[in-house]
């Protein structure tokens, strides 16, 4: 079945960005790419439609971002050989089996990350000799969706320094709070250039997409610890359906 056009998709801007990665062969490189073109974007607060008493709205508008958003468009972009590829990828990442519903949505990043190792979009990075941190979560601020019991393993922050040396350009980060009732509180991209590590992600204190160094950000912020998954080659043709 063919899904209706998303709600703010701008057909020439969507196609203008593909081709500015037109000659980059691997993810990783188009993520590099395309996450720079959006660099100053407007970040934008809940820019999903939909709620527990709204339906769900399919929305694919490049005008502002919240930072899964924004990575779920670089990711879908880095993915498309064209604008209809770039939807189709962007509804099977943002939706669990790509139904368009608000609770289909990956509300929590730990299913968002679950879902999308199953659709082989993305892996773990391995970091041998890199310590990690197993804990227990009910996850519950999302009003109108039941409570979820998951279980967030991470790199605690004291031993971040210990993993730049597996990162690459492309590779998604995510960081893991420290309340009981939630996994994760932000999320951004990794650049690297040789050993200088920075992260562009949709921040909502500066109000638009900005790139800074990781060191910078774990510094001024409290965490539990951070996720790092990488982005995976697209290995078969997308079929165009639900």
């Amino acid at each position: 079945m063919k899904h209706a056009q998303p709600r703010g998709l701008d057909r020439r801007r969507v196609a203008h960005l593909l081709s500015e990665a037109k000659n980059d062969r691997s993810v990783s490189s188009r993520i590099d790419v395309l996450s720079r073109h959006l660099l100053g974007h407007s970040y934008k607060q809940n820019p999903l439609i939909g709620s527990a008493d709204t339906p769900e709205v399919f929305t694919a508008s490049l005008d502002g971002f919240d930072c899964v958003t924004y990575i779920e468009t670089i990711l879908a972009l880095a993915r498309a050989s064209n604008v209809d590829d770039f939807t189709e990828w962007l509804r099977k990442i943002r939706y669990e089996q790509g139904r368009i519903q608000w609770e289909r949505r990956n509300h929590y990043m730990t299913l968002w990350i679950r879902n999308n190792v199953r659709k082989g979009i993305i892996r773990p990075v391995s970091m041998p000799a890199v310590p990690t941190l197993g804990m227990e979560r009910v996850l519950n601020v999302v009003p109108g969706l039941d409570p979820q019991r998951t279980r967030v393993k991470c790199v605690p922050k004291p031993a971040v320094r210990r993993l730049e040396r597996y990162l690459q350009s492309g590779d998604l980060i995510f960081f893991a709070s420290t309340r009981k009732n939630l996994d994760v509180f932000h999320a951004g991209i990794i650049v690297r250039d040789g050993k200088r590590v920075r992260m562009r992600h949709a921040s909502r204190s500066q109000g638009f997409v900005v790139e800074q160094e990781l060191s910078e950000f774990l510094k001024a912020n409290r965490m539990a610890g951070v996720i790092v998954v990488r982005p995976q080659p697209v290995t078969r043709r997308l079929a165009v359906s639900g």
